[in-house]
């Protein structure tokens, strides 16, 4: 009987991961373009055994195209969570809908079938993998965030450092792609909401 309920369970999960509802919102309702600032940044500041260094203030507004928890690298510790978000044209539900959006490894990855609901450019500026690493007051709600909400981020994009020469830093643009091109972002502050 235990093993029915477990197998019962699983296909269940499994059912709900490979059919999940379809983004249904109307509009765009991320718009903007991140907000990005390098006047008046605090100094660096030490989280357990490494060295955070703000290279920025960073405010979002996006969509979730994706959420990925880690529990497992090194990173785990400082980044429990990834987020992919859209904004602009990535936030219209219709262009999320005719994409295949994945994540793995600290990656984001976005296929299409036969044509891009977008230029492909547009995709890429307008989307980014964001590895999350929260100040303890937002470490529940970054926690909370599910994928199609509307989430708002504030915080800095940061560089982190250790004594070990561990080393991982934010990339400052929106319009670069592969590695090294995700945001590292301290998140002081989350809202979300469902669309």
């Amino acid at each position: 009987m235990k093993k029915f309920l477990v197998f019962t369970l699983l296909a269940a999960g499994a059912w709900f991961w490979i059919h999940e509802p379809a983004a249904g919102w109307r509009g765009m309702p991320a718009a903007n373009d991140p907000v990005q600032l390098t006047a008046d940044l605090p100094p660096p500041f030490v989280h357990g055994r490494y060295t955070i260094s703000p290279l920025a203030r960073y405010t979002i507004k996006a969509v979730v195209l994706g959420r990925e928890r880690y529990r497992n690298d090194r990173e785990a510790d400082l980044a429990p969570v990834d987020l992919a978000l859209g904004w602009g044209p990535m936030s219209v539900a219709g262009v999320i809908n005719d994409l295949s959006i994945s994540q793995s490894g600290r990656w984001y990855e976005y296929r299409w079938s036969s044509e891009p609901p977008l230029e492909p450019g547009l995709i890429a500026t307008h989307s980014a993998n964001t590895h999350c690493l929260p100040a303890d007051d937002a470490r529940s709600a970054l926690l909370a965030v599910k994928r199609h909400e509307l989430v708002t981020l504030e915080g800095y994009l940061v560089e982190v450092t250790a004594t070990d020469g561990y080393h991982w830093r934010s990339s400052l643009t929106r319009d670069d792609t592969g590695g090294h091109s995700c945001e590292v972002l301290w998140v002081t502050r989350v809202t979300h909401e469902r669309l």
